[in-house]
């Protein structure tokens, strides 16, 4: 299996506010095609773009998933004003094979959904004894068999293109933590709470 499960433990990340950062990075060099194709939610001409780069066995991008993501569907991507995409940026094998098999369930929201699935269930995977497993059982309720399952965590290809989009985002953007949001082209890192969220994105909005 390309996807090395003799592994310790997943990474830990301290927990930090969010911060704008001096870095900004032109929205051309964001847009521009990465090792894997963008998956975006929202209107193409929203006026906000938000990019966001995880690992699913972040703990604190999973926080983000549970208690500010779901505001951000409903108030700002929903109605218009956001465009967002999830781009890989794996800190673990685990968390490689996790979007590994979210890719494999297809594209746009069949990949989406299984990356709400496993970052809810994060705890019953990310730190099992035995993760094949725990992601096996996992990925049944998705409708993917054993066999479909082996392949995904087999195919070389794909896994190449996931640890592509990891180095080429940290030498490209300065990704190293996670999560790690550029808004409009700005650069945020850590804990991205509603209030937080609200803070920044409110008065882009207002302004279209």
């Amino acid at each position: 299996m390309i996807v090395a499960f003799a592994i310790g433990g997943t990474a830990a990340m301290q927990l930090w506010p969010a911060q704008a950062q001096t870095v900004t990075v032109a929205p051309e060099k964001l847009a521009a095609p990465q090792a894997l194709p963008d998956v975006f939610l929202g209107k193409a001409d929203a006026p906000v773009t938000i990019i966001e780069y995880a690992s699913m066995t972040c703990p604190h991008c999973a926080r983000f998933h549970a208690e500010t993501y779901p505001t951000l569907l409903s108030k700002y991507i929903n109605t218009g004003k956001v465009r967002f995409t999830l781009r890989e940026f794996p800190l673990d094998p685990r968390a490689a094979a996790a979007f590994m098999l979210a890719r494999c369930s297809g594209d746009g929201d069949k990949r989406t959904a299984v990356i709400d699935l496993l970052f809810n269930a994060q705890q019953t995977w990310a730190y099992s004894d035995t993760p094949i497993d725990a992601l096996a059982g996992l990925m049944k309720q998705t409708g993917m068999g054993e066999k479909d399952f082996q392949a995904c965590l087999n195919d070389q290809k794909l896994y190449d293109k996931v640890i592509k989009e990891r180095e080429d985002s940290a030498k490209d953007f300065g990704i190293d933590a996670t999560p790690t949001f550029f808004i409009n082209g700005t650069k945020y890192s850590g804990e991205m709470t509603v209030d937080a969220l609200s803070k920044i994105l409110d008065p882009l909005v207002a302004k279209k």
